[in-house]
């Protein structure tokens, strides 16, 4: 008698049709899969795209040459389209970039990728102390790096191209073109590398043989001075001209009007970088420059910056002098005295890395070093040509207030559409989280950028701290704003601002706190003194777009500026400082003061002098900014051609005179 179950007999009914049933190759199942991916809609890939990283899609097309052919094809744009906006969530004018790409995804989506590290990352150097904050924003098929200027609270953000990288034919970001003074001088030059996660770009030279040994290795090798001469020397034979029809064409797309002109500047970019040789210029050439410079041959002085930065070059000079004669005398004592092998031989001659190669150009780096940060501001090199990545933490759930900032002091808070009322000094402030020793949540407040005419807080500064885990005791101390609305105070917490100016690399700190208005603003409050920084999210790319651009400084000293400055080094352009009315009518730092009838003895030796265009009376807030306050205010008058003359001294306790002339 059979007692098999129902179960035992659909087993063996199974176990029958299975063993029957033909046997399926893994070559059978990989083709099978291939052809159900191709059989899929464009639509639908693009979808599934979405959810990828564009390695799984080139993994994908690894596993079989029909599927390689469909990525690789026109078939699958839709897919790397979906990729673009992967990788850029709003890109502008997308579909602009890839006819401008010659129609492919594909270009775009490995040009985003490439420059992903750049891509909305703000970059900074120490100097100078008022500010060198870089953001990197999308362009036209390219990618813009551009300084926010120390600027007034105004409808229009200023701002001062540093460089373009754009995709070439393949969308390889492979052209750079670096900014300098004068809108229609580009200078072409070269990316070398750019790590994945660079945290550092370095402005460098490389030679045409084995550019990426030479850059990575030789150039840091050799002497500062040598460095900064070589990029000089590069930059003044290298230089190329937009088409004068191109010249106030925008770089990024404000709207879709500016898409046509953009194209056409892009396309001329590429042609000037072509026929420049990607600005590879020949090592007879540049040597020669070098042998000219050596000799004291006169070379165009930058337009920008006048009798200061040129003062405070001739005062390096000197000490670089004295520093490299010390070196010397070192050296040849440890020469005399020790074996050859001991002799300091850190710096790579510039004759030896000019012979490298046929021709040498300018190159950009982007690597990832190790850097030690103190509360989100980066430990940075005083005599490397480089921007450091500031670290953008983005809000999340529990720490909501990360992200760029910008505000004002005083109460009520400055408002960028006040034309006629006084105008306050814009401070960006880099807000980040932190848990301290004993476990506790802080919100840290970093100053990245500052407006005033001269420096009151050094870069980095923690203008405020916010313990997130503590409730703050104190009453918001205005029950209305500016436009007699009553503020609704949502949260509070306590904390310490900073007091001190400047003069203190890590200043003291007072208690205060931390409020939280309406409409997502904040307020710290310092307790002693009732005063107030109001902030507001920022969208600096969006700023940049409806901002104004400036001149810039000469391309090396754009790129990185490393003479040490605590004014203003932007003064020259209408707004960019805390008086943009007065210093609208400063002339250059006087090198005839003293020929002046009225100027007092000795005030143009160090060209620290400034003379006022006839009509400006002296105001109390002139040097408003200052490290001490002026003194020793006292005026003269004199008739010069039948007609008076006025004029108002004032001397600081750091040695600045200013000559005020009215007239």
């Amino acid at each position: 008698m059979d007692h098999t179950t129902p179960h035992e007999i659909s087993g063996r009914r199974d176990e029958t049709t299975t063993r029957n049933q033909p046997t399926m190759s893994s070559g059978d199942l990989h083709l099978d899969g291939a052809a159900l991916i191709l059989s899929l809609p464009e639509d639908v890939l693009a979808l599934i795209s979405a959810h990828l990283r564009p390695r799984d899609l080139l993994a994908l097309s690894a596993t079989s040459r029909r599927l390689r052919d469909a990525l690789y094809g026109g078939g699958a744009d839709k897919a790397w389209l979906a990729q673009c906006r992967r990788l850029l969530p709003s890109p502008p004018h997308l579909l602009a970039w890839r006819a401008a790409a010659g129609g492919s995804s594909l270009a775009v989506c490995r040009f985003l990728h490439s420059a992903a590290p750049l891509l909305g990352a703000l970059w900074a150097h120490q100097n100078p102390e008022l500010g060198n904050l870089v953001a990197a924003v999308p362009g036209f098929l390219s990618v813009v790096a551009a300084r926010a200027i120390p600027q007034e609270l105004s409808p229009r953000l200023r701002w001062a191209p540093v460089f373009e990288l754009l995709a070439d034919a393949h969308g390889r970001p492979a052209i750079l073109f670096l900014h300098g003074h004068q809108p229609a001088d580009l200078f072409p030059a070269r990316l070398s590398s750019l790590q994945p996660h660079a945290n550092v770009l370095f402005l460098e030279a490389q030679t045409d043989q084995d550019p990426i040994a030479s850059s990575s290795h030789q150039f840091p090798r050799l002497a500062f001075g040598d460095r900064r001469r070589l990029l000089d020397s590069l930059v003044a034979a290298c230089r190329v001209t937009l088409p004068p029809d191109l010249v106030a064409a925008p770089l990024f797309a404000r709207s879709e009007d500016d898409l046509p002109v953009l194209a056409a500047r892009r396309e001329a970019m590429l042609r000037l970088h072509r026929e420049a040789g990607g600005g590879m210029v020949c090592t007879t050439e540049v040597e020669g420059l070098l042998e000219a410079k050596k000799k004291g041959e006169p070379t165009p002085l930058p337009s920008n910056g006048g009798e200061r930065i040129r003062l405070r070059r001739s005062l390096s000079a000197v000490a670089g002098y004295v520093r490299n004669s010390l070196r010397q005398m070192v050296t040849r004592s440890v020469s005399a005295n020790s074996r050859a092998e001991y002799v300091d031989t850190k710096h790579l001659p510039l004759a030896d890395f000019l012979h490298n190669g046929e021709s040498v150009g300018l190159s950009l780096r982007g690597a990832r070093v190790r850097l030690s940060t103190y509360r989100a501001w980066p430990s940075m090199h005083d005599n490397r040509f480089a921007l450091y990545k500031l670290t953008l933490q983005a809000p999340m759930p529990g720490r909501e207030y990360a992200g760029l900032w910008g505000g004002t002091f005083g109460w009520p808070p400055g408002r960028p559409e006040d034309e006629c009322k006084p105008r306050k000094a814009l401070f960006f402030l880099l807000l980040s989280y932190e848990v301290d020793s004993e476990g506790k949540l802080l919100l840290i407040a970093t100053k990245v950028l500052e407006g005033t005419h001269y420096v009151v807080h050094p870069n980095g500064s923690s203008m405020f701290i916010a313990r997130m885990c503590e409730p703050s005791t104190e009453a918001f101390p205005w029950q209305t704003d500016g436009e007699s609305r009553n503020v609704d105070v949502e949260r509070g917490f306590a904390g310490e601002g900073i007091a001190n100016g400047y003069g203190f690399r890590y200043p003291g700190s007072k208690p205060g706190s931390l409020f939280v208005l309406q409409d997502g603003q904040l307020a710290f409050v310092w307790r002693e003194t009732g005063a107030v920084l109001t902030l507001q999210r920022l969208n600096l790319e969006e700023l940049m777009k409806k901002g104004e651009r400036v001149p810039a400084l000469q391309p090396v000293p754009n790129f990185a500026y490393l003479t040490k400055s605590y004014s203003n080094v932007f003064t020259g352009f209408p707004g960019s400082s805390a008086s943009p009315r007065v210093l609208l009518d400063l002339a250059s730092p006087l090198v005839a003061a003293p020929s002046h009838p009225l100027a007092p003895p000795g005030c143009g030796t160090a060209a620290q002098a400034w003379l006022l265009k006839p009509g400006f009376l002296p105001t109390s807030d002139l040097l408003k900014g200052h490290r001490a306050a002026y003194s020793n205010c006292s005026s003269s008058s004199v008739t010069k051609n039948g007609r008076g003359i006025t004029a108002t001294t004032c001397r600081m306790d750091d040695g600045l005179a200013v000559v005020v002339i009215a007239g």
